[in-house]
C-alpha cells in the first residue's frame, strides 16, 4: 500500500515516514500542497496523511482539490491547532478521519489500516457496480456507441445532464451508469419519477418538510435533494414538473441550497442532477408548461436515447441478455434464426421494455427452440 505524508515540517515527514516505513507501507513525502497535488497527478496512492496548518495552500485547499480530481485515496487529516468545527469540516468535505498531533503510534497504525480497508472495499465495489452497470448497456450498434462515448466523457464531470428518448429506451440506465462511471458512485443514487407525485406533494418530496407543516406531517422529512448529498438526484419525466416546483429546482441549481417546506431555513446541498424525459421541451416551453431558465440549467450536456427502431442490429444481443435474465439456473432456451429475424423486423413503439416482456413471453409460451410460428402466435407484429 502506498502512502503520500503532506507537512511542511521535515521532523513530522521523517518521523511518520519511518514509523509507517517500519510496518511495511511504501512512503512517499511531499513538503507543501502544490508539490503534493502535482505527485499524485503522476502517481496513486492509497492513503495520504496531510497537515491542515501550512503555508500558501493549506490542508483544506489541498483537500478540497483532492476531491475534485476524484482520487480513491483515503485522505486523513492532522493539525495541532484544529477544533471540532474543523475536524467537521474535513469530514463534510471528504476525508476519511482526522488526527490530532502530537501523533499517537496506536492511533496512526490503526487509523491507517482502516483506511486501507476502506480503499480496497471502494474498490472492489466501483469494479463490481461498473461490472453490473456496464453489462446491461447492450448493443454495440453504432447508436449505441455514441451513447458509451457520450457517458465516458461526462461522467467524471459534475456538469449536469438532459437525458432525451422515448419511453422504454433505457434512460434510467443511461442515468445511473453516470452516477457509477463518476467521483460520486460512492455516495447515493437518489432516483424521482417526477410524474407519478401529485402535483401538491412534489415539493415536499423533493425540498423536504417540517413536522406540523402541514395536517398528515407528523414528523420532519428530508426530500430527495437532500438523500442525494454527495452523489446524484435523476429527475426522471422532468418535463411532467409543475411551474411552482420548477421555480425551486431551479433555486437550488443556481444557489446550491433549499429550504423544507414549512421552513425559512436554508440547507446547502451538494447535488449532481441528471434529469430525463420523453417530450419535447421546446414546445413545453412554447406552451408555457416548462421553464426555459430551468432547460438551460439542466441541459449543460443532452444525451439521447435511441429507440429501438433506430438500433435494431442490437436486437439479437439483446435476446440472449433477456434469455439469460430469464433462464438462469433454468433449462437453457434458444430462438430459432427465424424468430430472431421476425423480432428484427417488427417496430418497437414500446422500446427495450416491450421487447424484455416479449422475450418473457416466448420462453414462456414457445416450443424449444422458439420458433418463428411462436413469434407470430403470441407476438403482435
Amino acid at each position: 500500500m502506498k502512502v503520500l505524508i503532506i507537512d511542511d515540517e521535515r521532523a513530522i515527514r521523517n518521523s511518520l515516514g519511518e514509523i509507517l516505513g517500519d510496518e511495511g507501507y511504501e512512503v512517499d513525502t511531499a513538503e507543501d500542497g502544490l508539490v503534493a497535488l502535482q505527485k499524485v497527478e503522476k502517481e496513486k496512492y492509497d492513503v495520504i496523511f496531510c497537515d491542515i496548518k501550512m503555508p500558501g495552500m493549506d490542508g483544506t485547499e489541498v483537500l478540497a482539490k483532492f476531491m475534485e480530481m476524484g482520487l480513491d485515496a483515503a485522505v486523513v487529516m492532522i493539525s495541532g491547532h484544529a477544533d471540532i468545527k474543523t475536524a467537521v469540516d474535513c469530514i463534510k468535505l471528504g476525508a476519511f478521519d482526522f488526527i490530532e498531533k502530537p501523533l499517537d503510534l496506536n492511533r496512526i497504525l490503526i487509523t491507517i489500516k482502516n483506511a486501507g480497508d476502506r480503499v480496497v472495499l471502494t474498490a472492489q465495489n466501483k469494479a463490481l457496480k461498473k461490472k453490473v452497470y456496464g453489462a446491461d448497456m447492450v448493443g454495440d450498434s453504432a447508436p449505441m456507441q455514441h451513447v458509451r462515448e457520450m457517458i465516458a466523457k461526462v461522467a467524471p464531470t459534475d456538469a449536469r445532464v438532459l437525458v432525451i428518448g422515448p419511453n422504454g429506451s433505457g434512460k434510467e440506465l443511461v442515468a445511473r451508469n453516470l452516477h457509477q462511471l463518476s467521483p460520486r458512485s460512492a455516495m447515493p443514487f437518489v432516483e424521482v419519477n417526477c410524474a407519478a407525485i401529485p402535483g401538491e406533494l412534489i415539493e415536499s418530496e423533493l425540498f423536504g418538510h417540517e413536522k406540523g407543516s402541514f395536517t398528515s406531517a407528523i414528523k420532519q422529512h428530508k426530500g430527495k435533494f437532500e438523500q442525494a448529498d454527495g452523489g446524484t438526484l435523476f429527475l426522471d419525466e422532468i418535463g411532467d414538473m409543475s411551474l411552482a416546483a420548477q421555480a425551486k429546482v431551479l433555486r437550488v441549481l443556481q444557489e446550491k441550497k433549499l429550504s423544507r417546506v414549512g421552513s425559512d431555513k436554508d440547507i446547502e446541498v451538494d447535488v449532481r442532477v441528471v434529469a430525463a424525459t420523453n417530450k419535447d421541451l421546446a414546445k413545453e416551453i412554447e406552451k408555457g408548461t416548462f421553464r426555459e431558465d430551468l432547460y438551460h440549467r439542466l441541459s449543460v450536456i443532452v444525451i439521447p436515447v435511441p429507440s429501438l427502431d433506430e438500433r435494431r442490429d442490437d436486437i439479437p444481443q439483446l435476446i440472449e441478455f433477456f434469455k439469460a435474465k430469464y433462464t438462469d439456473g433454468g433449462k437453457p432456451r434458444s430462438f430459432s434464426p427465424e424468430a430472431v429475424e421476425l423480432l428484427k423486423q417488427k417496430h418497437w413503439p414500446g422500446n427495450i421494455r416491450e421487447l424484455d416482456n416479449v422475450v418473457d413471453r416466448l420462453l414462456i409460451l414457445g416450443d424449444e427452440p422458439v420458433s418463428a410460428e411462436n413469434v407470430r402466435s403470441y407476438v403482435n407484429l
